[in-house]
């Protein structure tokens, strides 16, 4: 299999309800709540990639663009957009979708870095 193609393979692409309990009184996603997804998901799809043990050691860039209403659905989308020796980067967007209509839109884009570990925690090659 080529890089590519691993690469592809290991897109992650996750739905969520947006419940009341996630938001706050304005009734919209609470930050926090979302770069926690994030995280998962930048996890997540690094995991796919490597097949080995990785943690997350930075967010280097987390654009909130719009707010997510409770009553939404959203859609976290995470890529490897880029691959080091011991590291990657991974692509987190979050998409609204409206409910009960076709309307969807962006509303953040983060970056995360994560690095492969061994069993004592110490950084090692990704697999190529």
């Amino acid at each position: 299999m080529t890089l590519e193609e691993r690469i592809a393979k290991a897109e992650t692409r996750v739905f969520k309800a947006v419940f009341p309990n996630t938001t706050n009184h304005y009734h919209t996603m609470f930050g926090g709540t979302a770069m926690q997804m994030m995280d998962e998901i930048a996890f997540i799809t690094a995991t796919r990639f490597t097949r080995q043990t990785v943690v997350t050691v930075s967010s280097e860039k987390i654009d909130f663009e719009k707010p997510i209403p409770a009553g939404t659905i959203v859609e976290l989308i995470g890529k490897v957009i880029h691959l080091g020796n011991k590291s990657l980067k991974v692509s987190v967007e979050i998409f609204i979708e409206q409910m009960y209509s076709e309307h969807r839109e962006k509303a953040i884009y983060g970056e995360f870095t994560l690095v492969a570990i061994d069993e004592n925690k110490k950084p090692v090659s990704i697999r190529k």
